[in-house]
């Protein structure tokens, strides 16, 4: 049963900052237009491929990650 509370507290979590990076992506315009983020633009076509902020979402959770595990501790 101990592990079932865990289960729905990190969920909750989750879904908190879910909620949160949704609520507050309009606000960021910056992200996607990050140095290092590859954007080519022709006539009638746009690629974007948002390299550096990748990387830096990617570091972002890998650290709320290692953080809610560190804090369960596992």
């Amino acid at each position: 049963m101990k592990s079932f509370s865990y289960l729905f507290f990190i969920l909750a979590f989750f879904f908190f900052f879910l909620g949160l990076i949704f609520s507050l992506a309009g606000r960021m315009r910056w992200l996607g237009h990050l140095p290092g983020d590859i954007i080519i633009k022709k006539e009638n076509f746009t690629f974007i491929f948002p390299l550096t902020t990748c990387l830096l979402l990617s570091l972002g959770l890998s650290l709320l990650i290692w953080l809610v595990l560190k804090l369960l501790g596992r």
